[in-house]
């Protein structure tokens, strides 16, 4: 808890990134929210990996580790053979719970227009989890509106859109792919204060919700929902009810 507010960051790593060299440790993960006051996060792999089933079984071992404060996702190089893509997400959901499916087009190299990427959609979907799509470096793959169309194609899936197109430049085709899309929910992380603001003139608070992507970016992304002047209804949608909604309480 924070100044009487139940936080989830609904957009952290565990694991190494072979792209960058990071490795974050779930010990790691935990001391920075215990530091902050977050009650739970989103634990994402990195996007790219040398194992995936590692990095999947690494996340798992830290949710029962630390009961009740992290929730899984699985991320996935889709250029394997559908069948493996669809039997891992599935171990995911069966075997550890995890919540959601991370596509990540600025590495992955696949367009949500493409017919070839409905399967990852449809996977989601068959698993009853919440799809995020990284938005923003990566375009034009990683557009926001190009997942409008998926958005449209299955509407009883939630797509969470982070970094709402990666900052002021594509924050308004975000806002467009929003509000014409119901399903579509918005991950503010990497916005300033008043991109923050002119989003919510657009899309309710219950469609967006807080993450911090980095361990070093935790204070500035959630004090940035924390400081500005919202109905402290509007801050509690956007700093955990959303998350749980469209992720599950539990």
């Amino acid at each position: 808890m924070k100044d009487g507010y139940y936080l989830y960051d609904t957009h952290t790593h565990i694991g190494h990134a072979r792209h960058s060299g990071r490795r974050q440790t779930a010990e790691q993960l935990l001391r920075e929210m215990d530091r902050f006051g977050v009650d739970k996060s989103m634990a994402i792999p990195f996007p790219v990996v040398d194992d995936y089933r590692a990095q999947h079984n690494e996340i798992a071992a830290a949710i029962a580790r630390y009961p009740g404060r992290l929730a899984g996702a699985a991320c996935i190089n889709p250029f394997i053979p559908e069948a493996d893509y669809r039997d891992e997400v599935r171990r995911c959901r069966e075997e550890f719970g995890f919540r959601a499916l991370k596509f990540q087009p600025q590495y992955q190299g696949v367009s949500a227009l493409w017919t070839q990427s409905n399967f990852i959609f449809e996977t989601a979907l068959e698993n009853g989890m919440a799809l995020i799509a990284h938005t923003g470096s990566g375009i034009p793959h990683a557009l926001p509106s190009v997942f409008m169309f998926a958005a449209r194609r299955y509407p009883d899936l939630k797509i969470v859109l982070a970094h709402c197109g990666g900052g002021g430049l594509l924050l308004p085709d975000a806002i467009v792919a929003a509000s014409f899309c119901p399903n579509i929910y918005l991950d503010l992380s990497t916005l300033m204060p008043n991109h923050v603001l002119e989003v919510l003139q657009h899309i309710p608070a219950s469609r967006l919700m807080a993450g911090s992507d980095l361990l070093e970016n935790t204070d500035v992304e959630l004090l940035k929902i924390l400081l500005l002047d919202l109905p402290a209804e509007q801050k509690r949608q956007i700093l955990s009810e959303t998350a749980q909604a469209v992720f599950g309480s539990e």
